[in-house]
């Protein structure tokens, strides 16, 4: 269910992730979601947040002002 609009229906979609990091820009294509389909509101699961943070703590030792990666080549 969604917290925003409390419609009970999502279905599984795709999103991008964005993170600013000592103004430096993290862009990660492709994150698998859950998107209400009422409102649009986008929903991570534990794993992808897990995975979300260990792209991020690896972008930290390389960022650039801006990095793009894509989240299904990411090991």
């Amino acid at each position: 269910m969604c917290m925003f609009c409390k419609c009970k229906t999502v279905k599984p979609s795709l999103d991008t992730f964005l993170a600013n990091y000592k103004g430096c820009i993290l862009i990660v294509n492709n994150v698998p979601c859950e998107e209400c389909e009422q409102c649009g509101a986008k929903y991570y699961s534990d794993s992808v947040m897990e995975k979300l943070e260990k792209i991020t703590g690896e972008a930290k030792s390389r960022m650039q002002e801006l990095t793009v990666t894509d989240y299904s080549r990411v090991a």
